[in-house]
């Protein structure tokens, strides 16, 4: 085992932890730990841009897209934090074109902005172009961008380490470290893939950045390392998760693939068609259409096929046209998500429409924190030490519903954000002395599996979770199909108890890992299933038939999932239950859920329709 110590310790090395590390590693010792290459990480993957009221090409201003944002994201969204975002997007665009990003132009020289779903004018008045954007590869611009940064500055990168334990000076997952006692991030326990090695990082301040979940669902967006390990490793720390009921569904996912076309398509004036040709968009949302925000163009397109007006052989997808687009403009701004469609499903779309339906694609929940990016253990009190941004936190700007290009921007303003406040912190506080032993569960858990001699397959165990998370908590949810779920998970629970693999050496075993992040995704799965299950509303991302209206006098509350041992597990023990009280039982442990007040500024719940 080998100790290191940092003033600051970032995990991840994706937009947010990058951007994190450039404030951080001009003021204190910084390290840099990721699973993967920095460039691999996938933020890379976002294409269609990063919005930001800078008004190149029509008027607008910080308030409209901070409007927009707490709209879209059904009025869940703590309106100080949104605020915060918009007024800060303007800086965050410039300073990535200082650093060299090369976005498209305007024939005057200027950032060439284009229209996104949810976005609009005047508070709703007509869709505006508020997207700054690289063509159609905006995250892969943005990472290389940052990285070439990051290597000029001379950043730590611990490249293929797989942070596996955060240490705290206090075990919250017993349940019984008391409101307002001061809990103290002391490091993080990582795994060498190269060597096997364990190493323990010492640090005054963690940031976690590691990205989102995406791999609970089997049709999805994401990449195969998007396994919510830093989700997970808060909430068995018994640090709370935040409103992991709402997931986002992307409209145009290749149909049967999940692999991503971006909003793009849609703002550049794709239309969505069904097998009779109509732009259904039009009965859904009269204003803006096919730019409507994503959990209504998701939920309209699964309705279109539900209801018998799906295209192909098997009546199960949607179409997306692009045929009255001119090919050259098609090529200008729109160059990699047609070439997808060329590769993986042969259509040409000059000529022919693309079959597409909804792809899981994005987490709104997650760690909770506050806007400098402090973690939260209850809706008030702060883990000193502790940062998170981008996907892996809930700062909450997206609320139930995340608006596309916002989470580009999420990452660079709280990514800097959660940097510059640990850089701060770290600055003036000392090491906390960290526990015995430290690195004791990290190493017992991995030779369980790597030595049970046989058991259950990784890819099997993996394979039904995903199954039913598409089957039973997709873009439509009822009692019964989440009940469903729920079970599903508690019986692969235990299967996962008797995982084996097949690699039993200690270098580059990547089929140990994907046993480690399998248990990450179980996690993340049941309090994606037991959130959706108490909240008997539909808001967003989140939709249940047998609710199917908003409810602002029970639900006009953020979620808070803990994860508790059974004999602390009475719902009332966490702080601010409430009515959202509820204790669900696996074996040796309880997720019990409790609440935390949406922040409203300015902006009072109203009806959201476009």
């Amino acid at each position: 085992m080998q100790t290191h110590q940092y003033d600051v310790v970032i995990v991840g090395a994706g937009g947010a932890g990058m951007r994190a590390a450039l404030e951080s590693s001009t003021r204190v010792r910084t390290a840099v730990i990721s699973k993967l290459f920095p460039t691999r990480s996938h933020t890379g993957a976002a294409q269609g841009g990063m919005c930001a009221a800078l008004a190149n090409v029509e008027e607008d201003n910080w308030e409209w897209h901070t409007f927009d944002t707490v709209k879209g994201g059904d009025y869940l969204v703590d309106q100080d934090a949104a605020e915060v975002m918009a007024k800060e997007a303007i800086d965050a665009v410039l300073d990535l074109e200082k650093m060299g990003l090369p976005f498209n132009r305007t024939p005057e020289g200027r950032i060439d902005q284009r229209r996104f779903g949810g976005h609009t004018r005047n508070h709703g008045e007509a869709a505006v172009r508020r997207s700054c954007y690289a063509a159609d590869r905006t995250g892969h611009m943005i990472l290389q961008t940052l990285y070439q940064q990051c290597v000029k500055n001379d950043v730590e990168f611990f490249n293929e380490f797989y942070v596996l334990d955060l240490l705290v000076d206090h075990d919250l997952a017993t349940g019984d470290v008391p409101d307002g006692e001061e809990v103290n991030a002391t490091g993080v326990v990582a795994y060498e893939l190269a060597t096997g090695e364990i190493h323990v990082f010492q640090a005054k301040a963690v940031v976690f950045a590691t990205g989102g979940a995406g791999k609970i669902y089997k049709t999805t967006s994401n990449a195969h390392t998007l396994t919510g390990d830093g989700m997970a490793l808060a909430y068995r720390r018994g640090i709370p998760l935040e409103d992991m009921e709402f997931f986002q569904f992307h409209p145009t996912g290749l149909a049967g693939l999940g692999i991503l076309l971006s909003e793009a398509a849609r703002g550049e004036g794709g239309i969505l068609r069904n097998s009779d040709g109509e732009r259904f968009m039009e009965r859904y949302a009269p204003t803006i259409k096919d730019l409507a925000p994503r959990d209504i163009v998701a939920r309209s397109m699964a309705n279109e096929v539900r209801e018998g007006r799906g295209a192909g052989p098997n009546k199960d997808y949607v179409l997306l046209d692009l045929t009255h687009l001119e090919p050259a403009h098609i090529d200008a701004k729109l160059p990699d998500i047609t070439e997808f469609a060329r590769t993986y499903l042969g259509i040409e779309p000059y000529t022919e429409p693309v079959p597409v339906y909804p792809t899981a694609h994005y987490a709104m929940g997650g760690i909770p924190t506050n806007i400098e990016g402090e973690v939260l253990r209850n809706a008030t009190d702060v883990i000193k030490g502790l940062y998170a941004a981008g996907e892996v936190a809930c700062v909450s700007v997206h609320g139930s519903n995340r608006l596309g290009t916002n989470s580009l921007l999420d990452i660079n303003v709280f990514g800097k954000r959660a940097g510059k406040a640990a850089a701060a912190y770290a600055a003036a506080a000392p090491f906390v002395e960290l526990p015995p032993n430290p690195a004791t569960r990290v190493e017992a858990e991995l030779e369980t599996i790597r030595t049970r001699p046989d058991g259950e397959r990784v890819a099997d165990i993996r394979r039904a979770l995903q199954e039913t998370m598409d089957a039973n908590a997709q873009v439509f949810r009822t009692s019964e199909s989440l009940t469903q779920a729920l079970a599903d998970i508690k019986g692969l629970r235990k299967r996962y108890e008797a995982v084996s693999v097949q690699d039993k050496t200690r270098t580059f075993n990547t089929d140990l890992l994907e046993a480690v992040e399998l248990g990450f995704l179980l996690d993340i799965a049941e309090t994606v299933v037991v959130g959706a299950l108490n909240r008997e509303e539909s808001r967003g991302g989140h939709f249940r038939e047998d609710f199917p209206d908003r409810d602002d006098s029970r639900f006009m509350q953020h979620t808070m999932a803990y994860r508790r041992p059974v004999a602390a597990g009475a719902a009332g023990t966490v702080s601010g239950a409430g009515a959202f009280a509820r204790a669900e039982t696996f074996d040796g442990y309880q997720v019990v859920l409790g609440a935390k007040p949406v922040t409203v500024t300015r902006y009072q719940p109203m009806e959201r329709k476009y």
